[in-house]
């Protein structure tokens, strides 16, 4: 919390990282270096809107760290963007770049926008502006920006044509999640959901439970949570109920059904932006409950997987008492007074930063894929998706149990030991 009370993911990002950083004992340059962006830009995007005036949107670009490889992160369009969470989310890209061992830094950009209501001129408009300020600072081997929330393979690609139009070349490694045909990757929609259900799949043969024998609830239903449940679902699980962001009412509402959600039925009544259809539902024999009860269900498994700060010392205590894992498909769900209390009791926590790291993973075999000029088959992609998810998964879960450490600590530990340790070889610090 800030000090007026209202919450800020940089403030929790840095105090995450000051907690592991005094664990391992980090010494007082990596730990300034690290606590900090490395650099930001905030600039002015004028765009003419369709009925002729112009209006000025603000946007950012945050590079957190940059030793290990170019900055790699999403871009938001959100209503509510600010900073602050720019910052947050380019400090926990840092870390998930190195928790999941590709050699790519941390760095996030935003603008200030609501693309609800905006065209898809406008929309490009405002693609292309955020590009022009600042084609001198990313490319292929500098900074490799994505989509994020409410922005979409479209948006990359008017980036990507405004960068090439610039640059006087073709540069597909400059951006990912492009659509396919077009440099970007098979797999690459799946790649988080699905790296979520894989580090999963490692926890529950860990904690000797079977998929078939659990239930979920999910916090979300974009592209992280649909995939998610499709996953876990194939798997056996069976997902009780899933919330979404209703656009008219500008609130969110969950949907609960006892025997387990459809998910292409569900689908089929969902609007582009994730929202889905109550009536609908209702007449399909979902509870419509409020959006915050996703978290009070009896089930097994918690999956937050939309957007930051929906476990919190207020609402943390109406988690059942048969949850046993709770896997973080988003960026900075849980504050840390409520992860205090879940690691207080016991339940098995698959962090943010290796949870949902499989988006940033296939975002680099993109990156390589298009700077090689080649191109991989599906199966090809999620396979080595596996393998890196897999294998990030058990050097963080070895180390926790060797060090009877919480496993969100754990990976905090591996990733600031790897930037730290970069930036020392460099001669940074």
């Amino acid at each position: 919390m800030s000090n007026d009370g209202t919450f800020n993911p940089f403030e929790m990002a840095r105090s995450q990282f000051d907690k592991v950083a005094d664990v391992i004992g980090l010494d007082q340059g990596a730990r300034d270096l690290l606590r900090s962006p490395l650099r930001e830009y905030h600039f002015s995007i004028p765009v003419r809107m369709d009925n002729g005036t112009v209006e000025v949107f603000k946007g950012f670009r945050v590079q957190h760290n940059d030793a290990r490889g170019p900055g790699k992160g999403g871009i938001r369009f959100h209503p509510q963007e600010t900073i602050d969470t720019v910052r947050a989310l380019s400090m926990w890209m840092t870390w998930k770049c190195a928790v999941a061992d590709i050699p790519l830094g941390g760095a996030k950009g935003g603008v200030i926008c609501d693309p609800h209501n905006l065209s898809a001129r406008e929309q490009e408009g405002i693609c292309r502006g955020w590009v022009r300020q600042l084609a001198r600072n990313v490319g292929p081997v500098a900074d490799v920006p994505a989509p994020d929330v409410m922005t979409s393979p479209q948006h990359m690609l008017w980036m990507l044509d405004e960068y090439e139009q610039i640059a006087g070349g073709h540069y597909p490694g400059m951006i990912t999640g492009k659509p396919v045909g077009m440099g970007g990757s098979l797999g690459r929609t799946e790649a988080t959901g699905y790296g979520v259900i894989f580090c999963l799949r490692e926890a529950l043969a860990e904690l000797d439970l079977k998929a078939e024998d659990t239930t979920a609830s999910v916090q979300g239903f974009g592209n992280v949570a649909q995939y998610a449940i499709e996953l876990y679902c194939q798997m056996g699980g069976t997902v009780v109920c899933v919330s979404s962001w209703d656009q008219e009412e500008q609130t969110t509402y969950a949907f609960h059904k006892a025997s387990g959600i459809d998910l292409e039925e569900l689908k089929g009544i969902t609007n582009r932006f994730g929202g889905i259809d109550k009536a609908k539902a209702k007449d399909l024999g979902y509870d419509v409950i409020p959006g915050d009860d996703w978290i009070n269900r009896e089930v097994d498994i918690l999956l937050p997987a939309a957007l930051e700060h929906q476990i919190t010392d207020q609402n943390v205590g109406r988690i059942s008492d048969r949850v046993k894992i709770i896997a973080e498909g988003a960026n900075g769900p849980t504050t840390p007074e409520a992860d205090a209390v879940i690691q207080e009791r016991g339940i098995f926590m698959i962090p943010d930063f290796l949870a949902n790291a499989g988006g940033v993973t296939c975002s680099y075999f993109e990156q390589v894929q298009c700077n090689m000029n080649y191109f991989w088959e599906r199966d090809d992609v999620l396979t080595r998706l596996d393998k890196k998810m897999t294998a990030a998964y058990h050097s963080i879960s070895e180390l926790a149990s060797k060090q009877k450490m919480y496993m969100r600590d754990a990976a905090y530990v591996v990733a600031i030991n790897k930037v730290a340790s970069a930036c020392r070889d460099r001669g940074w610090v």
